[in-house]
C-alpha cells in the first residue's frame, strides 16, 4: 500500500515538482439539419470555424491562461473534414529579474475534432477532444472557463487525473500538491447554471470526472435557418426532442 502524505497547503519540495496533471475535455455541439442543404451549410460552418488554425489559436490561448510558453506547434486539416493540433509548451520558472529561467519541457496540449455528418441524418454533431498534460506547479484546470468561452457546448465530459509523485524536503513521496473536491469548483457559476452536472470523484486515486448536460437552451439556435423556425410547430418540437435525446445519449452512453 502506498504511503500517502495528504495535501496540507504549500509544500516545500526536495527538488522539481514532477507531478503530471492531465485534463481531458470532450465537448459536443448538436444541430438540426432538416435537409441536405441545411446539412451542407452546417458542414461549411464547422469547417470554417473549427479548422486547424482556429483550433491552434484556442490551444495557444490556453497556454496564456496557464502561463506556459509555446515551444512548437503542429496542426493539420483533414479531407473531407476534421482537424488536429498539437502544442508543446513549457512551465517557466524564475523568481526575479536576472534569474535563470528553467524550462520544464514536459507539457503539451493536443486537440482533435470529430464531426458527425451522416448522410440523411437529421441531427448533426461536432465534437472536439482537448487533452492538456502539465508537469510542475501549473494545473490545466485553470483553463476550463476559457474553453467554455471558445466553444459552443451542449455536452461536456471533463476528466482530471494527477499521476506520478514528487518528494518533499524530508524525502517523502507527494502524490498531490493541490486541493480538488470537484472539477465544478473551477468553473464559473454562470456557466454551471446552464447545465445539469454529474460528478465522479475517486479522491484516493486522484481521479475526477464531471459530465455536463445543457438544460438552459436557446431552442432556435439548434436550427441552421433559425429565422424560419416556428418553435410551436409539432415538427419543430420533434426535431428538438431528437436533439435532446442525442445529448442524453452521449452523457449516459446509450446506444443509437
Amino acid at each position: 500500500m502506498k504511503r500517502v502524505v495528504p495535501f496540507e497547503g504549500p509544500i516545500k519540495l526536495e527538488g522539481f515538482n514532477n507531478l503530471t496533471k492531465a485534463l481531458s475535455f470532450n465537448l459536443y455541439d448538436f444541430c438540426v439539419a432538416r435537409n441536405e442543404e441545411e446539412r451542407a451549410s452546417y458542414v461549411k460552418y464547422i469547417q470554417e470555424k473549427f479548422n486547424a488554425k482556429r483550433v491552434t489559436q484556442v490551444l495557444t490561448g490556453i497556454c496564456d491562461i496557464i502561463e506556459a510558453e509555446v515551444l512548437a506547434v503542429s496542426d493539420q486539416d483533414y479531407d473531407p473534414w476534421g482537424a488536429s493540433s498539437l502544442v508543446l509548451m513549457s512551465d517557466i520558472k524564475g523568481s526575479g529579474v536576472g534569474d535563470v529561467k528553467m524550462h520544464l519541457d514536459k507539457s503539451h496540449i493536443c486537440a482533435h475534432t470529430y464531426p458527425d455528418f451522416r448522410v440523411n441524418g437529421q441531427v448533426c454533431s461536432f465534437r472536439i477532444d482537448i487533452d492538456i498534460a502539465t508537469c510542475g506547479e501549473i494545473s490545466p484546470l485553470r483553463a476550463l472557463n476559457f474553453m467554455f468561452e471558445a466553444f459552443d457546448s451542449d455536452v461536456v465530459v471533463a476528466d482530471y487525473v494527477v499521476r506520478g509523485y514528487t518528494r518533499d524536503a524530508q524525502g517523502r513521496r507527494i502524490y498531490m500538491d493541490h486541493e480538488v473536491r470537484s472539477i465544478q469548483d473551477y468553473i464559473e457559476p454562470k456557466i454551471l447554471a446552464d447545465y445539469h452536472c454529474i460528478d465522479l470523484a475517486l479522491q484516493s486515486d486522484n481521479i475526477w470526472q464531471t459530465k455536463m448536460l445543457r438544460t438552459r437552451m436557446d431552442e432556435s439556435s439548434y436550427f441552421v435557418n433559425s429565422e424560419k423556425v416556428n418553435l410551436q410547430d409539432p415538427e419543430t418540437r420533434r426535431f428538438l426532442d431528437m436533439v435532446k435525446n442525442e445529448m442524453r445519449g452521449v452523457v449516459y452512453m446509450w446506444p443509437d
